[in-house]
C-alpha cells in the first residue's frame, strides 16, 4: 500500500514537472512572438483616432512582454535576459511606438544595464521625453550621470527636460551645473535649472540659487520661489538651521513682496514661533 502511494507520489510530482514545463515553454515561445512583434509595431497613422483599437491591437500583440514583468519578479536570471532584450531594441530600426513601449517598460525594471540604451535617446526629439522617464526612476547612479551627461548634448527643451529629471531625481551632485545654467541665455534652460535647485531642495542648492545671477526678471523670481522651496524642505526635513540660514538670506535686499511674506513666514516656521 505505501509502495503505491509513493508510486502515486512519484507520478503525480511528475506530471506537475511536466506541466510547469509545457506552461514554461508556452510563455517563451510566445514572448519571442511578441519580441518578433515589436520589430514591425507601431500606432498607425491616426493613433488618437483609433486610440482605443491601437490599445488592443498593442495588448494582443505585446502582452506577453507585459505579462513576462510579473512573472519574472525574484528570478534576477529571467528579468535580466528580459531587461537586454528590451534595451537592445532601443538601438535597432523600430519604429518610434515600439521604442517608446520599450522605455515605458524600463522605466518598471530598468537597471544600470539599461542606461547607455536610453541616455542615446536624450537627443532624439520624439523619444527624449520617455527616455528621461525611464532614467528618472533607474534608482542605479549611472542614470543621473547619464543625464548629467546629457546637458553638453542638447539643448533648448529637450536640454530643460534632462534638467528637470534631475530636479525629479534630486541630484545633489548636478547642482554646481545646474547653478551655472541659472544664468543661461535661454531662458528655458534658466527657469528649468531655477526650477531643479528647487526641487534638490539642499542647502547647497539654495546657495546656488542665492549666489545665481539670472539674465531675466523671470528668472530671478523663479530662483526666488525655488530657493523658498529649498527652505521648505529644509524644514520639513528637520533641518532648521539651515532652513533660517535661507530665509534670512531672501530676506536681504529688497525682495519683491511675495516673497518676503513666504520668507518670513517660512522663518518664523523655521525658528519654532507661531506664525
Amino acid at each position: 500500500m505505501q509502495l503505491k502511494d509513493a508510486t502515486r507520489a512519484t507520478l503525480a510530482a511528475a506530471a506537475t514537472i511536466l506541466g510547469t514545463t509545457t506552461v514554461l515553454a508556452a510563455d517563451t515561445a510566445a514572448l519571442d512572438k511578441a519580441f518578433d512583434a515589436l520589430k514591425t509595431f507601431d500606432w498607425g497613422t491616426d493613433y488618437k483616432k483609433n486610440r482605443k483599437q491601437e490599445e488592443m491591437k498593442q495588448s494582443d500583440l505585446l502582452g506577453p512582454i507585459v505579462d513576462a514583468i510579473p512573472a519574472t519578479h525574484g528570478d534576477a536570471a529571467a528579468r535580466a535576459e528580459l531587461e537586454a532584450r528590451l534595451a537592445a531594441v532601443l538601438s535597432t530600426a523600430a519604429s518610434r511606438a515600439a521604442k517608446d513601449f520599450v522605455c515605458r517598460k524600463l522605466a518598471i525594471i530598468g537597471t544600470a544595464a539599461s542606461v547607455p540604451a536610453l541616455a542615446a535617446l536624450l537627443s532624439d526629439e520624439s523619444l527624449s521625453h520617455v527616455a528621461r522617464v525611464a532614467l528618472e526612476r533607474i534608482p542605479a547612479t549611472e542614470a543621473a550621470r547619464a543625464l548629467r551627461d546629457g546637458l553638453s548634448k542638447t539643448n533648448g527643451k529637450l536640454k530643460a527636460g534632462a534638467i528637470g529629471s534631475l530636479g525629479v531625481r534630486r541630484d545633489g551632485e548636478s547642482v554646481a551645473t545646474l547653478a551655472a545654467l541659472v544664468a543661461d541665455a535661454d531662458a528655458v534652460v534658466a527657469l528649468a535649472a531655477a526650477s531643479a535647485l528647487g526641487d534638490i531642495g539642499t542647502a547647497e542648492a539654495a546657495k546656488a540659487l542665492h549666489d545665481a545671477k539670472p539674465a531675466s526678471d523671470e528668472v530671478k523670481a523663479r530662483a526666488a520661489d525655488a530657493c523658498l522651496t529649498c527652505g521648505e524642505r529644509l524644514t520639513a526635513q528637520g533641518k532648521k538651521a539651515e532652513a533660517l540660514v535661507v530665509y534670512k538670506s531672501l530676506l536681504g535686499g529688497s525682495p519683491a513682496k511675495n516673497v518676503r511674506l513666504a520668507a518670513t513666514r517660512g522663518l518664523l516656521l523655521a525658528s519654532g514661533k507661531k506664525e
